[in-house]
């Protein structure tokens, strides 16, 4: 698994696997899911991934 995330565009893009992409599906507006042919999802896009609370993917807390 590879994560990238691109602040000045504010994406995230969580890639799983190395298999071709064959199909590619948006679930609303802002995240998409690309899959395999056997099914199995490849890469997952988050668009305004921080503005919409997706990145950091971990958050700290102050104690």
């Amino acid at each position: 698994m590879r994560t990238v995330y691109d602040e000045a565009d504010d994406i995230l893009t969580i890639h799983l696997n190395d298999k071709t992409i064959v199909k590619e599906v948006s679930q609303d507006w802002n995240t998409h899911i690309s899959y395999a042919a056997d099914g199995s999802i490849v890469e997952v896009v988050v668009l305004d991934a921080q503005k919409n609370g997706a990145w950091p993917l971990v958050k700290t807390h102050a104690a």
